[in-house]
């Protein structure tokens, strides 16, 4: 049995992942874990309410810091997880909390950078623009007089992250162990992915280069524009990047949104995105409002790429088939490609998930009066999945997440906007910039190294073979049937060629004596042709017979025979 730590600090965690499972209707997995007994009464009262509300949830993970609300906007893609008015209070958690002092900030600025604040910049306000749990930003300005915004990571949040995330990791794997909706739902994965993203989000120096990655392949988007970082005031810690004057998009007002082209930008934004998931395989993966600003020059800018996603080739293949599939109202195909894209469980029920991704699929098809999520129909794939014990991977919760708040955003732009449509209209650019992708000087070099190694390494595997062949040392392996079973298929399938050949022969030649004239005649037609037809006829006949009445499956060779 697993055994969960009795440290003071990490029994703490532990009653708050506890509390949070009974106040929210899961005291079932607390009992069947044995979880109370572990934590006893030194993990304190364990206090519930009745009927607690979606944004309860909510607030309480942002009362217990920046893991927990990290890992509240995770589970706002977990549609498998939670009821869609918890997705929806999830989706809109905003991670905004008191700053830190500007005496840490300005100590922090000065360790990572080597320099002074004040020699290293001209101007650095203060008061920050903006104070998150992992980090408050703060404007700025260079020496050469460039506006830029200075990213600073909050003090000691590193230490605190990764203690939470070995509590949550231990409470996970332990309900994993010991209850059945642990086995189905796979808590322990889900949180391998958190601390994978959160860990690689605290790098600041990564995400430094995500900036730079993402403005290279947005380039032909020029409604689109990504900051760029100053690479040579950026460290582990601190990121500085050029200044992007705007405003979030859910703080816009009715007279903003009409003074710009919502729909333009909506389809700019949305073709970017499928870009980038479906031909580049690296994408933006936190989209939400809060990250997406509308420049007073009425482009969309692209903040904060801490969270990023990389998919593979063949991921992308069927990523495509699956959105085509959807936007198509082809419900069972989508169900094909979402089972080829996942892992099924020894228990998977194959037929109640494609009844019900059909279904679904079928359902959100004829919504020409209402708007189409996209993310919420790949989201709802996801629940399905779930509960017909389907494992599908990391990537594609965080497309599902990716793509619900990319639908926010549109509709935000333009309420009716139709992803559906683009997604059909750029099907065929999508496919040609692949097949593109495919043909890339640096893969056809690679092809042409591996052919290099093939034929050089092929006289010594020929040799090897010749060699075992001549000692009488060469061993197949084959996976052996039932030799008597299979002649005996053999014998019949010969036999009912021939025959069928013989009865061809006699039709064919039937029908050319009928224009020989004879005396001899049978029902008015030549003797010899029209015996020939019966005689076709009546074999026919018997062989169908044989077919249908005679033919039997064979039966299964005995394990002990």
């Amino acid at each position: 049995m697993l055994a969960l730590s009795l440290k003071p600090e990490r029994l703490k965690r532990y009653k708050d992942v506890i509390a949070l499972l009974i106040k929210y209707g899961r005291s079932d997995l607390v009992t069947q874990a044995g979880l109370p007994h572990v934590v006893g009464e030194r993990g304190g009262a364990l206090v519930t309410t009745a009927e607690p509300k979606a944004e309860e949830l909510a607030a309480d993970l942002e009362r217990l810091g920046p893991t927990f609300i990290k890992l509240g906007q995770l589970l706002s893609t977990r549609g498998d997880l939670l009821p869609e008015p918890y997705l929806e209070a999830l989706s809109r958690l905003q991670d905004q909390i008191e700053p830190f002092p500007y005496e840490e900030v300005e100590h922090i600025v000065s360790t990572e950078l080597g320099v002074r604040i004040t020699k290293a910049f001209a101007e650095f306000e203060r008061e920050p623009i903006a104070a998150a749990s992992l980090a408050q930003v703060h404007k700025a300005y260079m020496r050469d007089g460039r506006a830029v915004v200075v990213k600073v990571q909050r003090p000691g949040v590193r230490v605190q992250i990764v203690e939470d995330l070995e509590a949550l990791e231990a409470v996970a794997e332990f309900i994993d162990q010991h209850t059945e909706v642990g086995k189905r739902y796979e808590f322990g994965n889900m949180l391998v992915s958190l601390r994978r993203s959160l860990l690689r989000e605290l790098d600041f120096k990564r995400e430094a280069g995500n900036l730079i990655k993402l403005g290279r392949s947005l380039r032909e988007f020029e409604d689109i524009i990504v900051p760029r970082p100053i690479e040579d005031f950026t460290a582990s810690r601190v990121l500085t990047m050029e200044y992007i004057p705007g405003k979030n998009i859910t703080s816009l007002s009715p007279l903003r949104l009409l003074e710009i082209d919502g729909d333009a930008l909506s389809r700019e934004l949305f073709r970017a995105y499928l870009k980038q998931i479906l031909v580049d395989g690296f994408f933006h993966a936190d989209p939400h409002p809060g990250n997406v600003f509308l420049t007073d020059d009425d482009r969309i800018a692209l903040l904060d790429l801490g969270m990023v996603s990389h998919i593979t080739g063949a991921f992308q293949d069927d990523l495509l088939r699956l959105l085509l599939a959807i936007s198509e109202n082809r419900g069972d195909d989508a169900a094909e490609i979402s089972i080829r894209m996942g892992e099924p469980k020894a228990n998977f029920e194959k037929t109640d998930y494609k009844r019900r991704v059909a279904n679904l699929v079928a359902r959100n098809a004829d919504k020409s009066l209402e708007r189409i999520d996209a993310g919420q129909v790949v989201l709802q794939i996801t629940r399905i999945s779930a509960d017909c014990w389907l494992r599908l991977s990391p990537e594609f919760t965080m497309i599902a997440k990716t793509l619900m708040n990319l639908d926010r955003v549109v509709y935000t732009l333009a309420p009716d906007f139709d992803p559906n449509a683009i997604i059909r209209e750029e099907a065929t650019n999508i496919l040609t910039q692949r097949i593109a992708k495919s043909i890339e000087p640096g893969r056809i070099l690679s092809g042409v190294v591996e052919v290099k190694e093939f034929v050089e390494k092929l006289p010594t595997r020929v040799n090897k073979i010749l060699d075992a062949v001549g000692n009488n040392e060469l061993r197949i392996g084959v996976d052996a049937i039932d030799e008597r079973v299979l002649l005996d298929g053999l014998q019949k399938v010969a036999n009912r060629i021939t025959l069928g050949l013989i009865l061809a022969a006699l039709i064919v030649g039937a029908a050319l004596m009928m224009r020989v004239e004879t005396s001899f005649k049978l029902l008015g037609y030549p003797g010899l042709p029209a015996i020939f037809f019966l005689l076709a006829a009546v074999a026919g006949i018997v062989l169908v017979a044989n077919i249908a009445f005679y033919d039997v499956k064979p039966k299964k060779k005995n394990l002990d025979d």
